[in-house]
């Protein structure tokens, strides 16, 4: 088992895709064994990544893999046209929500379809990991050779940029009287590159490490001693070579406080009418921190939010020993600042808002069950979730199945808020653009990303889409300085994810807000946006795990922490606040926040362009002295009004005020 040796930057998450699944090549495991003539194919549950190109041959037989199965809903079109009716101001649905023993007694699968196709299962040797109430899917784990024989297919080993994963090397097959009972199939191992949507500054590879200067002299160790971090905007600036016509530049953000974050965005603060009382926020993640509520609370006393206890925070998570896929999924540890970082950004936007977390036993099925079982009780109707895949790069079976899930959540008036993602449009990581799924989901709001600076008191200065590109400084043999590359520089260190779905068609909601031009009738996201940037992020603690096997901790510390992982909390913060202002739960919201913006012009900040003084000073801790450009999100565009960047812009609290606009 991994050990953590976190002691110096617990926050620190790399920008690659994770962890190499671990799968050793067979030498030659056994071929799968015919099923009966009636069978029918899955073409759907076949990975994009599974090509022969990329095949490192059969997966080894005793390697333990994860599955899922997913049960039709009886009446899917009745499904969306109840949750489009009551998430619809206007409609005589409006806030018309089922329970959810109403919902799944209306549309989920029948016990006896689930039983039989889970006793199928068992009868080919694999274990049932979990099944939900709603019976919307099954998980379930067995070794690559039952697996293999079970769907009538052979599990190999593909390259995917960088990793090893498993997948089937055919169309999975089932007998036609089980196939019958089935809408898809997940065998393949690539879910478990679901990751945290987090990242710090400094968490980029510097291409130019070896480079000469751009001015082509010779580079030297630079003798300038640079100004330390920012607690606002221009506390301390850096003198740094000519760009964007001058030479002052505010060094980066050190983190902020939740009380400059409430005061940018107009949340209210504790000690406000309106924070969040009587609302409870869940929050996903994988696995569980050993000690969130001592963190949490360390956190509040240092920066002045209310205490929680085990009613105001609470848990529902697995046993250390029920914690599966471990490598695959980054590790407890990889996980445990994710949940810092999602819990003390909802009590910093809500303070006075419940907190309840639900862990997922992996990173995969795990995260499904996660949300089902706070679905199935209706335990929130306001749910963060700061994780999301490589794009839409994943099996339609699965997109579907996961959808199916999402229309629950709305048909039960159910807010599920997704981080649209770090890595801009994915083209590095897939070489086309995409957004990510779950956040590209019609039936979810997508949260993107900004670059945020205020001033002295606290107050809001600008905001910009996030996107930074870095350019090194390096001083020369004449002792003058230079940057590395032309402007804005060669490093791409993150920003928002969004753009156009491949998959997905435009919902009714997005019609007349969304520019045609950009949509071409599909689904673009996100739909709203907050605070994102990790060199303008925010202050988050926690004690890192040092042994993921023991799940011992260190000492508590802090660090400044972006990426839509913190955008998402904050909204679904907000989004609490909103619902103690009016009195009732919003449910889906997007019907509501884009007719919202129609009636009333700037309830959103809308977050235009940077202009030219929209750039920092930023010293990593080798001493190598950068300029941050801002807005700078691959083909991503921050325009006025709408866009693929922020969406209808970021949120504040005249949102919460005039909600009831459309929501009564």
């Amino acid at each position: 088992m991994k050990k953590s040796s976190l002691k110096h930057g617990w926050w620190k998450q790399a920008l690659a895709i994770g962890a190499t699944t671990a799968c050793a090549v067979s030498l030659g495991s056994a071929a799968a064994v015919a099923l009966p003539a009636k069978a029918d194919s899955f073409p759907d549950a076949m990975p994009s990544w599974a090509k022969t190109a990329n095949d490192q041959g059969q997966t080894a037989g005793d390697v333990t893999v994860e599955g899922e199965i997913y049960l039709p809903l009886r009446d899917k079109a009745g499904a969306e046209a109840l949750a489009t009716a009551v998430s619809t101001p206007g409609n005589p649905q409006y806030k018309h929500w089922l329970s959810p023993t109403a919902w799944i007694n209306r549309f989920s699968p029948t016990k006896q379809d689930a039983a039989t196709v889970i006793n199928h299962l068992k009868s080919q040797g694999l274990t049932i990991s979990s099944v939900p109430q709603s019976r919307l899917y099954v998980v379930f784990r067995g070794t690559a050779s039952q697996v293999s024989a079970a769907f009538n297919t052979q599990l190999h080993n593909y390259s995917f940029h960088g990793e090893t994963l498993s997948g089937p090397n055919s169309a999975p097959k089932l007998p036609q009287s089980v196939a019958a009972l089935v809408q898809g199939v997940s065998i393949d191992q690539g879910r478990l590159n679901t990751k945290p949507n987090n990242i710090s500054a400094g968490d980029f590879s510097d291409p130019s490490a070896q480079s000469k200067s751009f001015s082509a002299r010779s580079p030297q160790a630079s003798s300038t001693t640079p100004a330390p971090c920012s607690n606002y905007y221009k506390q301390y600036v850096d003198t740094m070579p000519t760009a964007y016509g001058q030479t002052q530049f505010s060094t980066y953000a050190c983190g902020y406080t939740p009380k400059q974050i409430q005061s940018a965005y107009g949340v209210g603060s504790a000690q406000s009418l309106f924070a969040g009382a009587g609302q409870t926020v869940a929050i996903i993640d994988a696995y569980a921190s050993p000690t969130m509520l001592k963190d949490v609370n360390q956190y509040s006393k240092d920066y002045g939010l209310p205490q929680m206890d085990k009613k105001s925070y609470r848990e529902i998570v697995p046993k250390p020993s029920e914690f599966v896929d471990q490598e695959a999924c980054q590790y407890p540890s990889g996980w445990q600042g994710e949940q810092s970082l999602d819990v003390d950004a909802v009590h910093t936007a809500a303070p006075r808002a419940n907190i309840l977390y639900v862990g997922g036993f992996n990173c995969g099925g795990g995260l499904d069950v996660a949300m089902s079982k706070i679905l199935d009780g209706k335990l929130a109707n306001i749910v963060s979730n700061s994780y999301g895949n490589v794009g839409e790069a994943l099996p339609q079976d699965v997109i579907d199945g996961t959808v199916n899930i999402h229309l629950q959540a709305a048909g039960e008036g159910i807010g599920l808020y997704f981080s649209s993602g770090d890595n801009g449009d994915q083209s590095a990581n897939l070489g086309y653009p995409s957004p990510d799924f779950p956040a590209s989901s019609p039936w979810v709001t997508s949260v993107g990303g900004t670059s945020l600076e205020v001033d002295k008191k606290g107050k809001y200065l600008f905001e910009t889409g996030w996107g930074n590109a870095l350019d090194k400084v390096l001083t020369n043999a004449d002792g003058s300085q230079s940057y590395v590359a032309p402007l804005p520089g060669n490093i791409q260190a993150g920003g928002a994810g969004g753009g156009t779905s491949a998959v997905f068609d435009q919902p009714a909601y997005q019609k007349g807000v969304v520019p045609d031009a950009l949509a071409n009738g599909h689904r673009v996201s996100p739909d709203v946006s907050s605070l994102a940037d990790p060199y303008t992020g925010m202050m988050v603690g926690t004690s890192p795990i040092i042994d993921d096997s023991t799940l011992a901790t260190g000492a508590y510390e802090t660090g400044s922490v972006g990426g839509t992982s913190l955008a998402a909390p904050l909204v679904a913060g907000q989004a609490a606040v909103a619902q103690q202002f009016g009195g009732g739960a919003l449910g889906f919201a997007n019907p509501a926040l884009y007719k919202l913006s129609k009636l009333v012009p700037g309830v959103f900040t809308d977050v235009k362009p940077s202009s030219a003084q929209n750039a920092l000073s930023y010293t990593s801790a080798l001493g190598n002295r950068y300029l941050v450009t801002f807005d700078q999100d691959t083909s991503l565009k921050t325009t006025t009004g709408y866009d693929d960047v922020t969406g209808l812009g970021s949120v504040n609290y005249k949102m919460a005020a005039l909600i009831w606009l459309v929501s009564h």
